[in-house]
């Protein structure tokens, strides 16, 4: 049953991209073809959403895909002619899908981190796909206070599937890792003429630190999570970690649109003046909805990608007023923000998370070592392609004095390449991306976003989100620039002498590679049950709730149900996490971060409490909360001293040390 799901999620995806492909031609030239992967999805996430929005089934929103699929099929446009070549796109995607696919089969329990939350939040999707999508944490209350458009984009792909939420939780990784790598390696075909491939190394590649512990015979388990801990109090994950990690978080459910739209802006950058007008249209249109759906996936993002945006919509307007555009034409580009912002805009309007309390300045920055042990191979390649510049032009090292001066020694390094890049008069795209990297790694130096993470971890969440953009933003400049590199040396020629055969079983020997490793990765990063059901393991660990779990899911709709609380990132909130029905309380401090208010949540705590060991209170407190399931598993039994009414409630279930009652 696992193999027929997988592919029916990848047909579906095929489906959707092979009906789109031929659309963008005018606006995305040869590049089509992988712009309609992650264009595809993206457009059904916002037409499902739109349905969810409605109260409309989201199956609705596959209609204007098959009409488009139905219609060129009709004009004969999927020929062996204008699909030749277009294989490699497919084995880039299916080769870090089944690479992550397989990582997830050998590590696929929904168990620890925040894997309960992402599995809740995709629950409850599947199971109520309206907008905004209810709370399985917060009877009530909605999946507004987050951003959950990530969430969004998997569950409905689930929703029309008719996967179970449990596997599609393990399919989501893989999707996003496969549309990522087809974006980076459309980065490297748009920038050069060989090796292509080099940007997708960066969703493969540790941080200097990972290489260091490696060195010093850690663990495997201890080398993957202490890399990510190097500069104090912070998180710095890279998407390696936070991939084979398999946290399906908005952080980086975000890095193929982030990485979509980093390949958007650089094709504008090039080809805009060559497009027609329609072209244009399609290709704002493009760039429109990957920026409009950031503030959703990961409203981190777009801090960074909307100034960027609007920088090269700057640029662009630049290139219509140079080549004399008439009237309000050339200022057409100024447009994209609009859209973006039009695309979404009842999610704005929806919105009600604590959100951001302001920006305060870092007192306590980086140590070096620390910031060259996450950034120093970057680092390294930025100094090396910036040092014959820094030769002719030695005044520009002072641009990192002022941060000398002040402290900030981690941002002096990162400033030198940074003006150097940023001052040439003839910058390359990729110097560009590196300088919009830099330009990150600096701001988390000398600034942060204030949130409610206390004292201690004061800038935990901006060096954690922005810190992925700046990998990929640095990453992905590197990688250009080394492969230019190599296309401007005398290796070029040797390369230019390998044939295509053998060029296509380098392909087939990095693919083979990537299918084989998570299969040798040994140590507490693997488990022994394999297989693509992230609850498989509660079978074994806690059978009672497996079964009970299984007769809930069978349930229509979403009635409120009681179970135990408990801390975070234990095994509370289980049955709403599993099952996608709304309890009245889950992990309280994650509903305190995105409601800022500790109050409501106390209280519901002690109702929960007061359900359970108080037969007087019972029904009346459900009803206060509208709840209609009573859950009474062991975790109830070893947390509350129950004591339940012998009226008003009727059991509905019961096996293996499990009770499920309703509201008589």
């Amino acid at each position: 049953m696992q193999v027929a799901a997988v592919i029916i999620w990848l047909v579906l995806i095929k489906l959707l991209q092979l009906s789109l492909w031929p659309l963008l031609q005018e606006g995305c030239g040869r590049f089509a073809y992988p712009a309609s992967f992650t264009g595809s999805v993206l457009a059904y996430t916002l037409l499902s959403w739109y349905c969810g929005l409605l109260h409309l089934p989201v199956w609705l929103a596959l209609l204007p895909f098959g009409v488009l699929l139905a219609y060129h099929l009709y004009r004969r446009e999927y020929t062996r002619a204008s699909l030749a070549g277009m294989w490699r796109w497919d084995l880039v995607f299916l080769g870090f899908f089944l690479f992550m696919l397989e990582a997830r089969y050998t590590n696929p329990s929904a168990s620890y981190a925040e894997k309960f939350m992402d599995l809740g939040f995709i629950s409850s999707v599947m199971r109520t796909p309206v907008v905004p999508p209810l709370d399985p944490w917060y009877a009530g209350g909605y999946q507004n206070v987050y951003y959950y458009l990530g969430y969004w984009l998997v569950g409905a792909l689930g929703a029309v599937t008719g996967i179970p939420a449990s596997v599609v939780f393990n399919l989501a990784l893989p999707t996003i890792m496969g549309l990522a790598a087809v974006n980076l390696y459309a980065i490297g075909d748009l920038l050069l003429k060989r090796l292509s491939w080099l940007p997708t190394l960066i969703l493969l590649l540790p941080n200097p630190s990972a290489f260091l512990l490696s060195f010093g015979g850690n663990d495997l388990s201890k080398v993957a999570w202490d890399s990510t801990r190097v500069i104090d109090n912070t998180i710095n994950e890279y998407p390696l970690f936070s991939f084979t990690w398999g946290d399906v978080h908005a952080h980086v459910l975000g890095i193929f649109n982030q990485v979509f739209l980093i390949f958007l802006l650089l094709l504008c950058i090039r080809t805009w003046k060559d497009l027609t007008s329609r072209g244009r249209g399609l290709l704002m249109l493009l760039v429109a909805v990957s920026l409009g759906s950031m503030p959703g996936i990961n409203s981190w993002d777009v801090l960074i990608y909307a100034p960027i945006t609007l920088g090269v919509c700057l640029y662009l307007v630049w290139q219509e007023r140079q080549q004399a555009v008439a009237g309000l034409l050339q200022y057409l580009p100024l447009v994209i923000p609009v859209l973006a912002i039009a695309a979404y805009l009842p999610f704005y309007l929806q919105m009600s998370s604590a959100g951001i309390k302001g920006i305060g300045i870092v007192h306590l920055p980086s140590a070096p070592a620390q910031f060259l042990l996450v950034h120093g191979f970057f680092l390294l390649v930025f100094y090396a392609f910036s040092a014959r510049d820094l030769v002719k032009r030695p005044y520009l090292i002072a641009a990192a004095i002022p941060f000398l001066l002040t402290g900030y020694y981690a941002a002096a390094i990162a400033v030198i390449p940074l003006v150097s890049f940023a001052t040439r008069k003839a910058r390359r795209h990729e110097e560009l991306l590196a300088v919009c990297g830099l330009l990150v790694a600096v701001f988390c130096e000398i600034l942060y976003l204030k949130d409610n993470m206390g004292d201690q971890y004061f800038r935990m969440n901006t060096v954690f989100k922005f810190y992925v953009a700046a990998w990929l933003l640095m990453g992905s400049a590197s990688a250009v620039m080394i492969g230019r590199a190599i296309d401007e040396s005398r290796l070029s020629v040797h390369l230019a002498s390998i044939g295509d055969a053998r060029g296509k079983g380098m392909a087939v020997l990095l693919i083979a590679v990537l299918l084989i490793t998570p299969f040798a990765v040994t140590g507490k990063l693997t488990a022994p049950d394999r297989t693509l059901d992230g609850l498989a393991y509660v079978e074994t660990t806690h059978p009672g709730d497996a079964a009970a779990v299984a007769f809930l899911s069978q349930l229509k709709g979403s009635p409120v149900i009681v179970e135990a609380q408990g801390s975070d990132y234990t095994y509370a909130a289980r049955i709403s996490s599993f099952t996608g029905l709304p309890a009245i309380i889950g992990w309280t401090f994650h509903e305190y971060m995105w409601r800022g208010d500790y109050g409501p949540v106390s209280e519901r705590m002690a109702d929960v409490k007061t359900i359970y060991q108080d037969p007087s209170q019972t029904v009346s407190l459900m009803k206060k909360y509208n709840a209609t399931l009573l859950y009474v598993g062991e975790t109830e039994w070893t947390t509350y001293q129950v004591s339940l009414p012998t009226t008003g409630l009727k059991q509905i279930y019961s096996g293996q040390g499990v009770q499920i009652y309703q509201l008589a």
